[in-house]
């Protein structure tokens, strides 16, 4: 079972990027971590703009299982098992299909240069490259985690993009996550008028 509290911060997250444009149709996935063994995650096939936080956020564990037979998770759950599993301290994984992370993915990697915006991330300057990783998309979904994982051992990206598709963020908690993924869209959609403007 969900704890209210998280189901809440969930669905509320879903209206505020639906808001934003980040998750049309029943696109997108959110979770949160609740143990060292299961997170709570969006069931498959809603709309994230109107969650019902006591029917629409369930638990699985970390091998994408819904933890209720009756129950069926996104079809992306393991990608976020993944993130919790290599990083204990990620609290929350968010994820979107907003048109400059669907645009951008298409040509190739999407590098930010010298943006404020940066420091979101941790990092004490603005005058970075900073390389925003983006995979190929796959219908299966464990095939892709095995992809990206090599990556992601090596260095924790600040995100990361599949292509054609939309971005993965996250952090510390729920509030914490959808920070980074704000800053994230801001820089692609600051990139995305970046090129058309060459």
């Amino acid at each position: 079972m969900v704890p209210a509290t998280v189901a809440s911060a969930l669905a509320e997250v879903g209206r505020r990027m639906d808001s934003r444009g980040w998750v049309p149709g029943s696109s997108g996935n959110l979770s949160a971590k609740l143990d060292d063994n299961q997170l709570a995650i969006t069931r498959s096939g809603v709309h994230k703009g109107r969650l019902v936080a006591e029917t629409d956020i369930i638990a699985v564990d970390y091998e994408g299982k819904a933890l209720m037979s009756d129950q069926k998770p996104s079809a992306e759950t393991l990608l976020h098992c993944q993130l919790y599993r290599l990083f204990p301290a990620i609290g929350a994984v968010l994820h979107g299909h907003s048109v400059a992370a669907t645009i951008l993915s298409l040509s190739g990697p999407i590098v930010f240069s010298n943006y404020e915006l940066l420091k979101a991330f941790g990092f004490t300057t603005h005058e970075l490259d900073i390389t925003l990783p983006v995979y190929e998309n796959d219908q299966d979904i464990g095939r892709l985690a095995s992809v990206i994982e090599p990556n992601l051992q090596n260095e924790p990206p600040i995100g990361y993009v599949i292509a054609g598709h939309g971005v993965y963020a996250w952090g510390t908690n729920v509030e914490h996550a959808y920070w980074r993924l704000e800053a994230l869209e801001f820089l692609l959609a600051c990139e995305l008028e970046r090129r058309q403007m060459k």
